[in-house]
């Protein structure tokens, strides 16, 4: 007997504010792309005809997301409920807060009684089929876990964050083993979980903190014991034990977090789990046009030209999301017609330009006698500090030393 489910984490729903503003949502256009992205989720989750739901975690972008972002994300739940299908959501490193005295950002789902709907408040924590609505599974959930919770123990401070987060992976390995060890073996057993696990592969726009971050090793994920890793964290979809068994899947996030995603396809993974098997689909989500363009000036007389060329087409620009950075000389600083990069692009919903220019240090010759230097003294100086080959330094010296000859006969 298998289950189908739906996995997916990193929402964000609140991580862009930036944008145009639509006016009939009071929302910028973008936040409504994230909105829109999980209304596509749950109507996938209904005609699919998925039995549960699990979200890795980062609903949000801070433990202290504003009610009317709690708003929009509890109106999904409910339909999902509405739906009677069941689901599993644990808080990742942004929905949790550093204080063990505050709520998470998710909280409320814990404390309002919603069918179908659970909250694994409890920590490191085994769902049995009782507790997941009479289905023939068992979910292993690993929620994030501050490491401010490994220095309360560390009261004397003896450990640096890098040790602090070793000694955390080493308790959660523990904890996981010794849940593992009391899952009926006779029904397919998931674990969700929200962290980086050694190997991973970041986005552009996303980036660990290497050793102050707990870090999950391989071995735990990609557990035979497991039918199936659902993993929350990094906004990349890969699969970490690819075409073997179990899957171990990041779905990545449900939209472009940044500029530095615009490549990268989002969505969420529908797979049907049994017992020590499981087979999955990426489902790629609509997401709005995003271009992050770079260019470095090299010819101060073609660089308005380039960029236009570089610009999508007017078409192409409609209701996207733009970013353009510019590298260049100062010196071509009147070359750019910023106005007329605007006009090409007029269509887009947000337009930035990052320009930067670069200064030319100007030199100063280490010398206490600079007077008793000579011409090809001063410029065999400058081809040195600028760094010009032995070959053209050679060229200039020869070609110099004629303008002084001549220079000295009139």
């Amino acid at each position: 007997m298998s289950v189908k489910i739906l996995h997916f984490a990193d929402a964000h729903i609140d991580s862009y504010t930036g944008g145009r503003l639509n006016s009939k949502t009071g929302f910028s256009y973008h936040t409504g792309d994230f909105l829109a992205a999980m209304d596509e989720i749950v109507d996938l989750a209904i005609s699919e005809n998925v039995q549960m739901v699990l979200f890795a975690g980062d609903a949000y972008r801070s433990s202290t997301p504003v009610p009317t972002f709690q708003r929009e994300w509890q109106r999904r739940m409910v339909r999902l409920s509405e739906a009677k299908i069941t689901t599993l959501m644990i808080p990742g490193n942004h929905d949790i807060s550093n204080s063990t005295f505050k709520a998470s950002a998710l909280q409320e789902m814990d404390t309002l009684p919603v069918p179908y709907l659970h909250y694994a408040a409890k920590g490191i924590h085994l769902y049995t089929p009782k507790e997941l609505d009479g289905l023939p599974v068992q979910v292993l959930a690993v929620p994030w876990m501050p490491l401010s919770l490994q220095s309360a123990r560390d009261k004397e401070n003896r450990l640096s964050p890098e040790e602090r987060a070793g000694q955390m992976e080493r308790e959660i390995v523990k904890r996981v083993q010794t849940a593992v060890g009391k899952a009926d073996p006779g029904l397919p057993l998931i674990l969700l979980t929200h962290y980086s696990v050694q190997g991973s592969k970041y986005p552009s726009g996303q980036s660990a903190e290497l050793g102050r971050d707990v870090t999950l090793s391989r071995s735990l994920v990609c557990d035979p014991a497991f039918s199936y890793t659902a993993l929350g964290h990094i906004h990349l979809f890969q699969d970490l034990n690819e075409g073997q068994q179990p899957p171990v899947i990041y779905p990545g996030s449900i939209e472009r977090v940044d500029y530095g995603e615009a490549r990268e396809k989002k969505g969420v993974v529908i797979a049907e789990v049994e017992n020590h098997h499981a087979e999955y689909s990426f489902r790629e989500l609509h997401s709005r046009p995003m271009y992050n363009l770079k260019y470095e000036a090299k010819d101060g007389e073609t660089i308005q030209q380039d960029l236009l060329d570089l610009l999508p087409t007017p078409e192409q620009a409609q209701d996207a999301m733009i970013r353009l950075s510019i590298t260049y000389p100062h010196a071509f600083e009147s070359k750019i017609n910023e106005r007329e990069l605007r006009q090409r692009v007029e269509g887009a919903l947000d337009f930035q330009i990052k320009r930067k220019p670069i200064y030319e240090t100007r030199m100063r010759i280490q010398s206490k006698n600079i007077s008793s230097l000579t011409p090809k003294d001063l410029l065999e100086t400058y081809c040195q500090t600028t760094n010009t080959s032995e070959a053209e330094t050679d060229a200039l010296c020869a070609l110099a030393e004629e303008i002084f000859k001549e220079a000295l006969i009139n």
